[in-house]
């Protein structure tokens, strides 16, 4: 872990009109919609759709043991708020963005769930909203504030997996 006083305001930062959760909820939303009002191809027949729950429990896992580090390191878990810590241990060392990557598996569980072929199109605009809209905002934060202690994290740790 690398501390570091954090700059006094983010003001400045860009802000998204939701975060990353609520965004997750809205994607199901869509899923769920789609999967019932225009499945397509049916990729997957019951039973085998319950494996769904696999991604689902695994990537809650992930993101609750995400939470905890930044708990115990005393940073913030919240988008667009400057961390004081680099957390770059446990599962940090497996993904930059554990959290993220939890709800993209959440995703990718509820696709299966529902077995039909068109709710899968949403999971890369999920994916692609939170690079363009959000870790892109926390890297260049990340960046500024960590210098080159994050900059060598990032060419050790894959963004998502």
């Amino acid at each position: 872990m690398v501390e570091t006083n954090p700059p006094s305001s983010t003001s400045s930062m860009p802000r998204l009109p939701f975060l990353p959760p609520i965004l997750a909820l809205i994607c199901i939303a869509v899923m769920i919609g789609l999967g019932f009002a225009a499945p397509g191809l049916r990729l997957i027949e019951s039973p085998w759709t319950f494996a769904g729950w696999l991604p689902i429990v695994l990537g809650g896992a992930f993101a609750v043991t995400a939470r905890r580090q930044f708990q115990r390191a005393e940073t913030t878990i919240k988008p667009y708020h400057a961390s004081s810590v680099l957390v770059s241990h446990g599962v940090f060392a497996i993904s930059r963005n554990p959290m993220y990557t939890s709800l993209a598996a959440g995703l990718v569980g509820v696709s299966i769930l529902l077995g039909a072929l068109s709710p899968v199109i949403v999971i890369p605009v999920f994916v692609w909203l939170i690079r363009a809209r959000v870790i892109a905002v926390e890297e260049a934060m990340l960046a500024e504030t960590f210098g080159d202690a994050y900059r060598d994290y990032k060419t050790h740790v894959r963004r998502w997996l």
